[in-house]
């Protein structure tokens, strides 16, 4: 299977400008770019599929180009429905040096195998007479109105600013093309209209003896239509300040059985024939969650490194066993941010503080738990009946972890 053959298999192809030019240019090294929006601080899980393609074509022996839209992203890609926020250009260039630390993790910048760069570069001097002269005057209004993003907008209404963003994103090929002989652009589904724009731009501008190849992948989507990449309507971020390497891992751990299959192949280096043996285990024997495991440790390995893959399956062991003592106050943290906190008092007695902090529904209950073995503080079942609690019971003197049954934790910050 041929490099093209693996991308269709792994569902990575939508649409091509020239689908059998692009399978004969892709026998000899091409320098390909993907486009980066750079409307936050740190890349999501949503963006990964574009950014492993990217890699999936530099470990296929091509050059690849990862463009932060240090301009672009001032005035934002439409979208289908309103007018993005404009963001400032201190705002911009803070994204992307943050993003370059991101990319490193998942493309090899040495040797020119991969390049990041920034389209404020060479767009941010652009004049406006140079913008209108020089690319505005190949793109016709009919020809712009018909482009998707741009329609489904005629009604509800578009700025000028987001009118013109495809000219822009045109321009960015033609620099590459000329100046970096970048025969290749790569995007999601929604980037069609704008990769045909450079297409044309490229062929107007250098002449029809210039080849250039668009190809997209459709976005990334669960079984039911929804959108990947977030939990409880939080996005997952790449930035383990943002989204810890434990949450990062446990949100892929979480993807239905339904689904994992279809993010092995997009998501996943692992061959056909290991994604087609996950599949039998996933048919057979869905409660080893394999195939979760198998993309979970992948992923956080690549985007995180190994010591953050070790402390993820540590905190997901841990908790699993009950030992909370092994954990690090930090661990501890990352593990349980979405446990139930509560404020208790040094002084008062635990039963009391669970029925007031609604734990237990009542005294009655808190004893019985406590009597059967089933509450644990930091760890260590706990069977007095007249525990007080103490600064001594504490984590770093500032909370306690109490453990209701197997799964139920509570944090306990101490006033």
């Amino acid at each position: 299977m041929n490099f093209f053959d693996e991308l269709n298999w792994r569902g990575l192809i939508k649409d091509c400008t020239d689908v059998e030019g692009l399978k004969e240019r892709l026998k000899t090294p091409v320098t390909c770019y993907c486009g980066i929006d750079p409307t936050a601080d740190s890349l999501h899980i949503g963006h990964l599929q574009q950014v492993l393609l990217l890699r999936r074509y530099q470990q296929a022996g091509h050059r690849v180009i990862a463009l932060c839209g240090g301009a672009t992203g001032m005035i934002g890609d439409p979208r289908p429905t309103t007018e993005r926020s404009l963001i400032s250009l201190e705002d911009v260039a803070h994204n992307v040096e943050c993003i370059k630390k991101q990319l490193s993790s998942i493309l090899d910048f040495s040797d020119d195998k991969a390049l990041l760069l920034n389209n404020h570069d060479w767009l941010g001097n652009i004049t406006m007479l140079h913008f209108l002269r020089d690319y505005g005057k190949y793109f016709s209004v009919s020809y712009m109105i018909a482009k998707d993003t741009i329609a489904s907008r005629l009604d509800t209404g578009i700025s000028f600013t987001e009118f013109t963003y495809t000219i822009l994103q045109a321009a960015d090929w033609l620099h590459l093309y000329q100046n970096y002989d970048c025969e290749l652009q790569i995007g999601g589904s929604d980037q069609w209209g704008n990769l045909v724009s450079g297409n044309d731009l490229i062929r107007k501008v250098c002449g029809d003896k210039a080849k250039v190849y668009g190809i997209t992948s459709p976005l990334i989507t669960k079984s039911d239509g929804s959108k990947f990449g977030k939990s409880e309507g939080e996005n997952i971020w790449l930035d383990p300040n943002k989204t810890s390497p434990y949450q990062f891992y446990q949100f892929i751990i979480n993807i239905a059985d339904e689904d994992i299959i279809n993010m092995l192949q997009k998501l996943s280096f692992k061959t056909k024939e290991e994604i087609e043996e996950l599949e039998i285990e996933v048919k057979e024997r869905p409660h080893l969650r394999k195939a979760q495991k198998a993309l979970a440790e992948e992923l956080t390995l690549l985007v995180h490194g190994q010591e953050a893959l070790d402390s993820a399956l540590k905190i997901t062991e841990t908790l699993f066993k009950g030992n909370i003592k092994d954990l690090s106050p930090k661990e501890i943290k990352d593990g349980l941010k979405d446990a139930k906190t509560f404020k208790v008092e040094i002084g008062n007695n635990l039963v009391d503080e669970m029925v007031k902090t609604k734990i237990v529904s009542s005294k009655r209950e808190a004893r019985q738990l406590i009597s059967s073995g089933s509450i644990s503080l930091n760890g260590d079942k706990m069977m007095d009946l007249n525990k007080v609690i103490s600064i001594e019971d504490s984590i770093d003197n500032e909370f306690i972890i109490l453990r209701k049954g197997k799964k139920n934790y509570f944090i306990l910050n101490l006033k």
